[in-house]
């Protein structure tokens, strides 16, 4: 035992050493590196908790190859992928952003498979995914690897670059969510800030318990994909045909709308009428090149 171990970290060690199977002694040994004395007297005992910790997952890798695949998860056009160490909060974060129900309690593990809910914000249908924690057998890799967003769910400072290890997916964008804020006070948060900022990491407090941070949070999600929304209505109609706006990438053509809309749609369409940030005037006329930009409303108009 380390020298100054606190309460938390004597218990999980005694639950390591009582463990009788693998998931049991890696929830023991993830419970472990979170509370094990950040002093330098207990250098070496972290890294040997970080080495036995790499092994089991070394271990449960080459377990998983021998057995079958699980059906994979149908990815929506904008996904966002929480991961995260046992009881981080990433349920609560599901149920909060979504209309999923995920089961929650205040022990470890208890999301087993993946579980999927639909973020709806500024008219966009955002699928998040809250994976079983990073030491669960059932921790899918895979998903994180075709994931578009990747919302990182900590505690603690130390808990981020143990996350990061998990993550391959260098094109994904990161976004840290330190959680349970409502556990600090408002000196601690300033600190817990400042650090994260020292480290240049995209991040945000938050808390489902006081709301703190929820639509900051939701903001990032969307800002994180690189998309336009492109609004459209009948030909002299004031309302909006639909409130879902036409999901595109950035620098897309009214020809790309029309298409998204019906394929050889681009061929009916004679001319379009385009307001927004693309257009010089409300109304303006326009062809089937012109490049569109977020939140412009546009009026097909067919021979």
């Amino acid at each position: 035992m380390p020298i100054n171990a606190h309460p938390e970290y004597v218990n999980a060690e005694k639950e390591y050493h009582q463990a009788d199977t693998d998931v049991a002694r890696l929830k023991a040994l993830e419970l472990m590196i979170k509370h094990v004395p950040k002093h330098k007297g207990a250098e070496k005992l972290r890294k040997n908790l970080r080495t036995r910790y790499k092994k089991f997952k070394s271990d449960q890798a080459k377990a998983k190859k021998g057995k079958k695949g699980k059906k994979g998860i149908k990815k929506s056009e904008m996904q966002a992928v929480l991961i995260g160490m046992t009881n981080s909060g990433k349920s609560s974060i599901l149920k909060t952003l979504t209309n999923a129900h995920p089961s929650i309690a205040s022990y470890g593990f208890t999301t087993q498979n993946p579980e999927i809910g639909t973020m709806n914000y500024e008219g966009c249908d955002i699928q998040i995914v809250d994976l079983p924690p990073i030491a669960s057998e059932h921790f899918d890799k895979g998903i994180i690897n075709n994931a578009d967003t990747i919302l990182l769910v900590v505690e603690k400072i130390h808990e981020i670059e143990e996350v990061k290890k998990e993550i391959t997916n260098k094109r994904a964008k990161q976004i840290i969510i330190f959680n349970k804020t409502d556990l600090y006070d408002k000196n601690t948060k300033r600190k817990i800030t400042a650090t994260l900022k020292s480290k240049r990491y995209n991040h945000i407090l938050m808390s489902t318990f006081t709301n703190e941070g929820i639509e900051d949070l939701k903001k990032k999600i969307l800002k994180s994909f690189p998309i336009i929304r492109i609004y459209t209505r009948h030909p002299g109609k004031k309302e909006k045909l639909d409130d879902k706006p036409v999901i595109l990438k950035p620098h897309s053509t009214l020809r790309d709308v029309a298409e998204k809309i019906l394929h050889g749609y681009s061929k009916k369409v004679k001319y379009a009428k385009i307001t927004g940030p693309s257009s010089k005037f409300a109304g303006q006329k326009v062809g089937l090149k012109h490049v569109v930009k977020d939140k412009d409303l546009v009026e097909f108009f067919t021979e």
